[in-house]
């Protein structure tokens, strides 16, 4: 048997993989001539934007996001809001703190205690039997007492029918603003904890209670709080320094430029820079989490344990811990060697991605507007992302106050009822559960809108989730239609037409919007599983066993690598949609057989320049995470003086670094789509031409015989 005969019953590549492509003198790069491909999804697409733009309409129409903003008392109506009775009432006042401690807390995400609206909290302790007797000798007593009991409230009744009515609270005690909230005043005496240097005080139903047992109590509002206090810390952070943000945005941009424009000319001595800027910035995290490490162990008095920290929302405690600086560490250099490792094994495939990159830069530097589309896309992903964030504010505020029974102790079968709180007190609900209260619950309502809120909610993911995988096909599709125009010009630049990429986005626009929405679908279902999977890991995590926690992660996996598989399958199915005009399912196909009928070249250069790229944007956030985090800790006065009042300096430096790395991914992309363009019509051309005078190649000699050598050498060590 000859070496180019196959064996018996082995079937051929062009079997496996499809025909290869022939000669063909009339092409000469992306076809003018086409059609619209995938009509029926591109309806569907349109419709569901149609549908998303009314959901928002409506959801306007109903919803308020100043439910979201202010607090709300027990009739559903909102602290310090303008131009009502409670305007200078900016504060929430619960009647019986105490009450707080019931499990209900957390099932409703209400205390079981009626809500006022107040002006200021408590400054004393008092209780509602005192002011009575105090009231007869000094009627400012009164005064101060009523502004925490409903207008309706006076000061001659019982306190049997004080409870009855529940128009006062039993007692006050020394309060303080927090969150909008009246919370005991605590403070700390000798080691003991005290408010208004008591450490029991009386309940007003005749009962003496510890501070211990308020602590607890506000301890049960306080969980649903955190998440809130939290998030208000993190907003003062962008306050104070969004303004340091967008510098250190905008010098990634001008650094992620700079990059861009330098690839062309010093491609090789750019790989230099950033392998060793990278490997430099890792190596200072190394140096700095090792300094910490040391000056933590070397006072072990300031040290804290995991033991005393417990579980904290403030997230600046673990920094005091040795483990955590330990822990990174240990992570940084595990990094540090992996990138190292692979530099060393992957530096004769990397001298291919750099000879495509400068290729790439050619084409770039031929198409210059190339550059400024990430600003487009970028706003058109904003564009997206602030739509569905106010939607899904409007949407969750929606509705009317809606009113529920809740049991002060649990014990009430009409708790969770809904209820009319102007009507309570002489229903059968009120005889039947003593001491049960219509305290509002949530905003909502019985249309046939509202009944529907939590589908929506779906929806407005589902389609946000679409528009955002759309808006980045679209924009792979128009660079990959200009830079294949570049590629099939035989006299550069002389036969680019002008404004390829121009032309090239209205076709992807006329033409492929159906067969761009079916691809972003499929990348839409895949991420919309994923967040399914996780919402119901975290709704079942207390009821999960072993195996269905080593289930959970197998299918985690399993979706990772299916996403990302479907991502690079679309990005090719959308460069043979720019050449061809196809339809999507026949330009996937297209593109799966052409990768597979060049699956060494495929091995040897897609992978390692992304590689490459990466270590670019890694570079550029990097850096500019350095800078940030010297200026944010104030270790740099010499240059400028950062902000020194704020609660987390790790909030904008994140904010920096992760935005830095999204600009750097979003500049550098153009050249990954570039090289990936510039790749697959590299196999169309060896397929449809050999070379010869007649059949030219449309690549450069250079680039041709380093992809050709390449591709044979792995051939002959197999031989």
């Amino acid at each position: 048997m000859s070496d180019t005969e196959e064996p018996a019953g082995t079937p051929s590549e062009e079997e496996d993989f499809g025909d290869s492509r022939t000669y063909d003198p009339d092409f000469k790069g992306p076809v003018a001539n086409r059609s619209c491909t995938d009509v029926l999804c591109c309806m569907i697409f349109l419709l569901c934007i149609i549908g998303y733009i009314v959901l928002g309409l409506v959801a306007w129409v109903h919803g308020d996001p100043r439910r979201a903003a202010y607090p709300t008392d027990s009739q559903g109506h909102f602290c310090g809001q303008k131009g009502t009775p409670n305007e200078n009432k900016t504060i929430l006042f619960y009647f019986n703190l105490l009450r707080c401690t019931s499990p209900s807390v957390m099932l409703n995400l209400q205390c079981p205690t009626t809500q006022i609206c107040v002006s200021k909290c408590p400054q004393r302790f008092l209780t509602y039997v005192e002011m009575q007797l105090l009231y007869t000798k000094d009627k400012s007593y009164w005064e101060d007492y009523r502004q925490f009991c409903k207008t309706t409230a006076k000061p001659a009744k019982s306190l049997t029918q004080l409870l009855l009515d529940d128009d006062c609270p039993t007692a006050i005690f020394p309060s303080k603003p927090f969150l909008q909230r009246c919370f005991p005043d605590f403070s700390t005496k000798n080691g003991t904890l005290t408010i208004g240097s008591r450490m029991v005080f009386q309940d007003g139903n005749g009962k003496t209670r510890s501070v211990i047992e308020l602590r607890d109590a506000a301890n049960g509002i306080n969980k649903l709080l955190d998440a809130k206090s939290l998030g208000l810390k993190v907003f003062e952070d962008y306050a104070t320094t969004w303004y340091w943000i967008l510098i250190g945005l905008t010098i990634a941009m001008f650094l992620s430029w700079i990059f861009l424009i330098l690839l062309r000319f010093i491609a090789g001595c750019l790989f230099w820079v950033f392998m060793i800027g990278v490997i430099g910035i890792i190596g200072y995290g190394i140096w700095y989490c090792y300094q910490e490490y040391i000056k933590l162990q070397e006072h072990p008095s300031s040290v804290l344990t995991i033991y005393d920290i417990g579980i904290q929302t403030s997230i600046s405690l673990y920094f005091q811990l040795k483990q955590t600086w330990f822990t990174f560490m240990i992570i940084l250099c595990i990094i540090e060697v992996t990138v190292i490792l692979m530099l060393i094994f992957l530096r004769n495939r990397i001298r291919v991605a750099i000879i495509l990159l400068k290729e790439g830069s050619k084409a770039i530097g031929y198409i210059p507007s190339t550059l400024v589309y990430p600003a487009l896309t970028f706003i058109l992903l904003s564009i997206c992302i602030c739509y569905w964030v106010v939607t899904a504010v409007f949407l969750a505020t929606s509705g009317v106050p809606v009113y529920k029974v809740i049991a002060p102790e649990g014990h009430c079968i009409h708790e969770n009822q809904t209820c009319d709180p102007e009507i309570f007190n002489t229903t059968e609900i009120a005889k039947a559960c003593p001491g049960a209260l219509c305290s509002f619950a949530f905003y909502g309502g019985k249309s046939l809108y509202h009944q529907y809120i939590p589908t929506f909610h779906v929806y407005n993911l589902f389609v946000f989730l679409w528009l955002i995988n759309f808006v980045i096909a679209l924009g792979q599709c128009a660079l990959a239609g200009a830079f294949a125009t570049y590629y099939w010009a035989m006299k550069k630049p002389d036969d680019i037409p002008r404004y390829p990429l121009f032309t090239s986005f209205g076709r992807a626009i006329r033409y492929h919007t159906g067969s761009l929405a079916f691809g972003s679908l499929i990348i839409a279902l895949i991420q919309m599983f994923k967040i399914i999977l996780e919402y119901l890991d975290h709704r079942l995590k207390r009821t999960q066993n072993t195996l269905s926690k080593f289930l959970q992660c197998c299918l985690r996996c399993c979706f990772w690598c299916l996403e990302n598989a479907i991502k690079f399958l679309n990005r090719n199915a959308y460069i043979m949609i720019a050449i061809y005009g196809r339809n999507f399912c026949r330009s996937a196909k297209d593109a799966f057989n052409l990768l597979m009928r060049n699956v060494l070249k495929v091995a040897v250069t897609d992978e390692v320049t992304y590689f490459v790229l990466f270590l670019g944007k890694i570079l550029v956030a990097g850096s500019i995470g350095v800078l940030a985090f010297l200026f944010f800790t104030q270790r740099l006065p010499v240059i400028a003086q950062g902000p020194t009042s704020l609660n987390y300096y790790w909030v904008p430096l994140l904010t920096v670094i992760f935005g830095s790395y999204l600009i750097a991914h979003g500049f550098f992309s153009v050249y990954a789509m570039c090289v990936e363009t510039i790749f697959i019509c590299f196999c169309e051309d060896l397929e449809r031409n050999d070379g010869s005078t007649e059949k030219p190649y449309f690549i450069t000699p250079n680039l041709h015989g380093i992809l050709i050598k390449k591709q044979l050498v792995p051939q002959k060590q197999k031989e």
